[in-house]
């Protein structure tokens, strides 16, 4: 065989650009995550005839915990989500009742948005739950972005059929992502938005995320604080202490 043919061949058999799907994926989760982080966030669901806020802090360890405290409107506050490894809880305080989320309830609307269940708490992950494949590169508002395809492995519970991530090159940015079911329609298409400095990382610090089958409807999902250096107990991250974070 020709040595520049083999060479050829051989180059182009590797992972596209020198990067390993599964790797970006990873280094793109972790940036936006941390060890250990707080933080604001407010929720704007749009419709075409009305649109609410709802605010929140949050608190997390990592992929496996995470704590979410409604903080307004009134008729919501003091509500909490509590993701625990694979277990998701929710305290009511209007009947002052924890309740445990089936795995059937992932795909549900979270509070009302465009975001799903599992989308706000990630019962399911990213990295783990899903095989990638670098599909190629593209141009997003200026950026170059890798194109990463995410098929579900099989013993996993997932809510999606299909992911399409836009990793920007530069920050490990997720700019893009498409939401697909098991027949292969796209559902959703969350957008980055707002890129700057955050809790000392650059970061898109508004997600928009829009069901593409009803134009005029989306939910802006904004941050406005992040904290990686804070310490967050573990003490946090049980159901006993839902009852009682302010």
């Amino acid at each position: 065989m020709n040595l520049k043919i083999f060479l050829l061949g051989f180059i182009f058999s590797l992972p596209l650009f020198g990067q390993d799907a599964t790797d970006i994926v990873t280094k793109a989760e972790n940036k936006l995550r941390g060890e250990q982080s707080t933080s604001e966030v407010s929720m704007t669901i749009k419709r075409p005839n009305w649109e609410r806020t709802i605010r929140m802090k949050s608190w997390s360890r990592g992929s496996e915990y995470s704590l979410i405290l409604i903080t307004s409107p009134a008729r919501d506050k003091g509500t909490v989500y509590l993701k625990k490894q694979k277990e998701i809880y929710n305290w009511i305080p209007s009947i002052e009742r924890n309740v445990k989320l089936p795995p059937s309830m992932m795909m549900q609307s979270w509070m009302g948005s465009d975001f799903t269940n599992d989308d706000l708490v990630r019962e399911s992950s990213l990295v783990k739950d899903y095989n990638h494949k670098l599909l190629g590169e593209v141009e997003i508002g200026g950026r170059k972005c890798w194109q990463i395809e995410l098929l579900p492995k099989t013993d996993a519970a997932v809510v999606w059929g299909k992911i399409i991530l836009h990793i920007d090159q530069a920050e490990y940015i997720q700019l893009r992502s498409e939401f697909y079911d098991d027949e292969g329609d796209l559902v959703n298409l969350m957008e980055g938005k707002n890129i700057r400095e955050i809790g000392g990382r650059t970061l898109a610090t508004i997600t928009i995320m829009k069901p593409v089958a009803e134009p005029g409807k989306m939910t802006i999902l904004e941050y406005h604080t992040l904290d990686f250096e804070t310490t967050v107990p573990r003490e946090y991250f049980t159901t006993q202490y839902m009852k009682r974070v302010r």
